[in-house]
C-alpha cells in the first residue's frame, strides 16, 4: 500500500491493477469501512471519558495541506457537501520492518479513493483512482522545504513515496479540479496493535497461503489471527492468486471487513478500559488533515456522517483507457472523467455516461 511505485513489476494488460472489476467492487467495500471507522470511535467516545479520549488527540498525526499546497487550489463547493481523499497506505518502517521477509522499506499508498459526500450527508459517492494511472504531476513542496519540478506521464501511486501526501492531494485537485476539504489515510501496519488490543480477529479462507515473502502460512478454513499474522495477512501477495497486487487487495479488503466486525461486538461501553485501548490502538493508525487532527474533531466529523449508510455507498472507478504508448499503463478517458468531476464539483448527480471506462468495457 517498499520499493518505489515505478520498480514493481508491471501490470499484466489482461488483468490491470487499475481496471478489472474485482478491484472496482473490493474499493467499495474499503469506502465503508473508512464510513464504519469513523463510526467506531464516535462510539468509542461515548464510552470513556472525555478526559481520557481528548488525550488521545497526539495519537493522530495531521498534516497541514493548506499551507503545503498554499493558494493555488479548486474552490470549495458552492453547497455544504464535503469531499474527502482517503488513502491506504502500508508503512514497512521501525518495528514493522522486522516483520517484512522481503526486507523492503518506507511506506507506499495504492489505495486511493476521493469520497464525495453531498449536500445533506444521507449518501456518499467514492471514486477509486487507478493505481496505475499516468498522471501530470504539479509542482510540490516535501516536508522538508525543497521543491519538486511537475512532471508529466507520472504514475499516481508513485506520487506518495516520491513527494508526500500533500502533493498527493494536489495531483487529485489540479486532475479534477475538485478542492478536498478533508484528507484521511489509514497505515495497515498499524492495526497490529487494535488487533491484539480486540483479542484477534477471525477469517476464513478458501485456499491454502503459503507466502515465503510475508511469512505467512494458513491452510484453508477459518483462522483467528493476532496482530503480527494480521499484519502478514494484509501484506501477502505471492501466496494469493496469480501473485499480483489484486489478490492482496481483496485479503486487505476481507481483513478490515472482519477487523470492523469484530470491534462491533466488543463491549465499548460497557468496559471504559478497553474502549481506550482499542480507540488508543485505532487513532494511531490515522493521519488527518491538520483540520482533523484531534479526536474531538474526527468525532464530530463522524457524527456529522451519521445519516450515511455505508452499504448503499455508490462507487465509480474514475474512468480511464488503456495508454496508447504504454499499454500496461492507464489514462483519464475523455470525456468521461471530465464530466464525472464537473458533477461533482457542482454537487450533482453524476450522470451514467460518465461512469463507462473503456478499459474496463464498462
Amino acid at each position: 500500500m517498499t520499493h518505489s511505485a515505478t520498480t514493481e513489476p508491471r501490470p499484466d494488460r489482461r488483468a490491470p491493477s487499475s481496471g478489472g472489476r474485482r478491484p472496482h467492487r473490493g474499493k467499495r467495500r474499503w469506502g465503508r469501512i473508512v464510513l464504519l471507522s469513523l463510526l467506531v470511535l464516535v462510539l468509542a467516545a461515548g464510552g470513556i471519558g472525555y478526559w481520557l479520549y481528548s488525550g488521545l488527540d497526539g495519537n493522530i498525526k495531521g498534516v497541514d495541506i493548506d499551507k503545503a499546497i498554499g493558494d493555488d487550489r479548486p474552490e470549495k463547493l458552492p453547497t455544504s457537501g464535503q469531499n474527502v481523499l482517503i488513502l491506504g497506505s502500508d508503512s514497512r518502517a521501525g518495528a514493522n520492518a522486522a516483520l517484512d521477509k522481503a526486507k523492503v522499506s518506507g511506506a507506499r499508498s495504492d489505495t486511493a479513493l476521493v469520497m464525495h459526500i453531498p449536500e445533506g450527508r444521507q449518501k456518499a459517492v467514492a471514486i477509486s483512482i487507478p493505481r496505475d494511472t499516468l498522471v501530470t504531476r504539479p509542482e510540490c513542496t516535501r516536508t522538508d522545504g525543497t521543491k519538486v519540478s511537475s512532471a508529466r506521464r507520472v504514475m499516481f501511486n508513485s506520487i506518495y513515496s516520491q513527494v508526500g501526501p500533500a502533493c498527493v492531494v494536489k495531483t487529485v485537485e489540479q486532475m479534477s479540479g475538485v478542492r478536498m476539504d478533508h484528507y484521511v489515510e489509514i497505515d495497515f501496519s498499524g492495526f497490529k496493535g487494535l488487533v491484539d488490543a480486540i483479542g484477534g480477529v477471525t477469517v476464513t479462507v478458501d485456499q491454502d497461503i503459503h507466502d515465503s515473502s510475508s511469512g505467512l502460512d494458513l491452510t484453508a478454513g477459518t483462522h483467528r489471527l493476532d496482530g503480527t499474522q494480521a499484519l502478514q495477512f494484509v501484506r501477502t501477495r505471492h501466496g494469493i492468486g496469480d501473485g499480483s497486487d489484486l489478490g492482496r487487495i481483496g485479503l486487505q479488503q476481507q481483513f478490515m471487513i472482519a477487523l470492523l466486525s469484530e470491534i462491533k461486538k466488543q463491549d465499548l461501553l460497557g468496559s471504559p478500559a478497553k474502549t481506550y485501548k482499542i480507540a488508543d490502538e485505532l487513532t494511531a493508525a490515522l493521519t488527518t488533515d491538520s483540520d482533523l487532527a484531534s479526536l474531538t474533531k474526527l468525532a464530530d466529523f463522524g457524527r456529522s456522517l451519521n445519516g450515511v449508510d455505508p452499504s448503499t455507498m455508490e462507487t465509480i472507478m474514475l474512468p480511464v483507457a488503456y495508454d496508447k504508448v504504454d499499454p500496461n499503463r492507464v489514462v483519464a478517458a475523455q470525456p468521461q472523467a471530465s464530466q464525472l468531476w464537473k458533477a461533482v464539483r457542482s454537487d450533482a448527480a453524476i450522470p451514467e455516461s460518465a461512469k463507462k471506462s473503456p478499459a474496463t468495457g464498462g
